[in-house]
């Protein structure tokens, strides 16, 4: 039986730096990431999106707030949030902006990487 324990590959991770974040990704062949910022409900909604994706993918799933690294908003050209970036071998190959998007919606999007 399981003790309820989670993995890091089953949940999403919180980053803090730009330096995580190159790290991150450089440790996964797949990665989504979702810029999000302090107060933003809907970034507070995706929370158990993400926890589901982070379960049922094999992509490793991330959350990070660019206000901390500004560096990080001209790099991923963060204009609005949640901003969702799919990174396949340390490249960002897609990226959404659209608002909620339900879990199945990303695991689709992931899935046609």
């Amino acid at each position: 039986m399981s003790d309820g324990s989670l993995t890091e590959a089953n949940r999403p991770v919180s980053l803090q730096t730009e330096e995580e974040l190159d790290d991150f990704v450089a440790e996964h062949s797949v990665a989504l990431v979702e810029f999000y910022t302090e107060g933003c409900g809907i970034c507070q909604s995706m929370e158990p999106v993400l926890g589901t994706v982070a379960r049922e993918t094999d992509a490793a799933v991330a959350t990070i707030n660019p206000r901390d690294d500004p560096p990080l908003v001209d790099r991923f050209e963060v204009q609005s949030v949640p901003l969702f970036v799919l990174v396949v071998d340390g490249e960002p190959v897609a990226r959404r902006a659209e608002g909620f998007i339900p879990a199945a919606d990303l695991l689709d999007w992931i899935a046609d990487r």
